[in-house]
């Protein structure tokens, strides 16, 4: 197994910048486990593939964003594992705080062409 692959991922699926909705992919075993962790709104854990959520995103107490979460689970996403992609607003700042939640929930930051790698 190639180093890291076991790991789930984070990052802009977007092209960076300010637009009206970012888009930031975590995708992983544990990725719904994660953004479950940052995710108020349902239960993401319990949710079925290919359905989408609306809730907050969180750190801590703090709410960094009003958002939807779409959810692929397994065999059934891009990369061939679990999958959540969270839509938020396109700020810079608040797509950054996002990944920064994901990663202290425990996803690690995905190298440039990783998302493809997986799904190859």
């Amino acid at each position: 197994m190639l180093s890291g692959l076991g790991d789930t991922i984070v990052a802009l699926a977007t092209a960076p910048g300010v637009s009206a909705i970012g888009v930031i992919r975590l995708s992983g075993a544990d990725a719904i486990h994660i953004a479950d962790k940052i995710f108020r709104g349902k239960n993401l854990l319990k949710q079925a593939s290919h359905t989408i959520h609306f809730g907050h995103i969180v750190s801590g107490d703090e709410v960094i964003d009003e958002v939807v979460a779409s959810l692929y689970l397994g065999k059934k996403s891009y990369t061939g594992e679990n999958t959540v992609e969270i839509s938020g607003h396109g700020s810079p700042y608040i797509l950054g705080r996002i990944i920064e939640a994901a990663v202290a929930a425990g996803a690690r930051l995905a190298r440039p062409g990783e998302y493809t790698q997986r799904a190859f």
